[in-house]
């Protein structure tokens, strides 16, 4: 392989697929032009399924706007969606008690509010980054606060509902992993030191409860103080979720001078993860495993969904910027041949969500409430930044 040859054709289809397909196909059919944010709920051919509108989506539309924008291009419509979605957040998404709701009408009016705060952590992220593109410092203010309150809502007992009764007490890698990722993403435009330290500590939970070595993997679920529990829930292993958190450690080792401890952690992550989620009778990353090798409880469990390639797609490149060992971009190459062989619509353009295990598509909408424009921009984006970097490592 010729490496040079190689990085450098991906960081031009990263960027020429993000610029000319992603992009373009949100704009024209999720963008809401009257009311401002985005709808997420499209077929295949971009056409209007259901105009509910997901809160988490609108921040993290409004991030990949402004990360696109801070990163590969300086296209103004996008600078100029992140605004509207913004905007559309702050006046439409927040409860009274800056708590924000699941899903809103197409104007904005309340549907639904669940226990979890994933629709703050990604409004904090997408605040952050339009302050990064735009210098505008009520944005910076703004993210710092939502991260606050979602660290408030977590410590507060009794306040967001629990899962399970009184007396189960369990803790999952959901809220761990995204928080090292929020962290860092806030850290870019404010400068305040529970950023880092909210990193340390969730990075520290992960090592303590959540990486088991008797099964050479990070499970989802742990008891309270990060013990195994023998049930079909709490064997679970998504590969896709801790090749993402592997990636997420990356970073910060990265930007800590490539800290050995913490990037050999995230290296053991996304080589366990790997070993468990390469498919390896048709490729691809599958949903879910357990880790006694039972059969797994998710009727999804031998799918491939869209963002698990895009996961591993980061990790991978990561990996081989951090070592140079080979080993991983051959990884970079097996997992990007069977994704792009897969998942991206000729006919149409962006990207199918939902595969059966041989790489057919279980259903062709381009989006839901689950599904939008998040990981498959997101994997370009940084694809084309760290395809940047290894070009410049190479030619040092």
């Amino acid at each position: 392989m010729n490496v040079k040859e190689y990085i450098k054709s991906w960081a031009e289809s990263y960027k020429k697929d993000l610029t000319e397909n992603i992009m373009p196909f949100w704009m024209k059919y999720g963008l809401d032009r009257e009311n401002g944010g985005v709808y997420t709920c499209v077929d295949r051919d971009g056409s209007l399924m259901d105009t509910t509108k997901s809160v988490w989506f609108q921040g993290r539309f409004a991030f990949i706007c402004s990360f696109a924008y801070n990163n590969v291009e300086k296209n103004q419509e996008w600078l100029d969606a992140a605004k509207s979605t913004l905007e559309f957040i702050e006046k439409h998404c927040f409860d009274e008690q800056g708590h924000m709701y699941f899903s809103v009408t197409a104007e904005g009016k309340p549907l639904r509010k669940r226990r979890y705060v994933f629709s703050e952590t990604f409004a904090a992220i997408a605040m952050s980054e339009y302050a990064l593109a735009t210098g505008d410092q009520h944005w910076a203010k703004r993210a710092i606060q939502v991260f606050e309150d979602t660290q408030r809502f977590l410590a507060t007992p009794g306040f967001l509902p629990a899962k399970f009764e009184a007396d189960v007490k369990l803790q999952g890698h959901s809220i761990v992993m995204i928080l090292i990722n929020v962290g860092s993403c806030i850290r870019k435009v404010v400068d305040d030191p529970k950023l880092t330290q909210q990193i340390d500590e969730s990075i520290e939970k992960l090592k303590k409860y959540f990486i088991h070595p008797e099964f050479k993997c990070l499970l989802e679920t742990v008891g309270e103080n990060g013990e195994f529990i023998d049930t079909n829930m709490t064997r679970t292993i998504n590969p896709g979720h801790c090749i993402e958190t592997s990636w997420f450690i990356m970073e910060e080792a990265k930007l800590r001078g490539w800290d050995k401890p913490m990037f050999d952690l995230a290296l053991q992550v996304f080589d366990w993860s790997w070993d468990w989620g390469w498919d390896k009778q048709y490729g691809g990353i599958i949903n879910f495993r357990d880790c006694k090798n039972l059969p797994p409880q998710d009727y999804s469990q031998d799918m491939k969904f869209w963002w698990p390639q895009c996961e591993t797609i980061i990790a991978s490149l990561y990996a081989y910027l951090g070592t140079g060992d080979e080993k991983y971009l051959y990884r970079h190459e097996r997992i990007s041949e069977w994704t792009y062989a897969h998942f991206p619509d000729a006919e149409y353009g962006e990207w199918y969500g939902y595969l059966h295990r041989d790489g057919t598509v279980a259903q062709p909408a381009k989006g839901n409430l689950y599904k939008g424009p998040f990981h498959i921009p997101r994997m370009m984006i940084k694809g084309y930044m760290l395809c940047q970097e290894i070009l410049k490592k190479l030619e040092a």
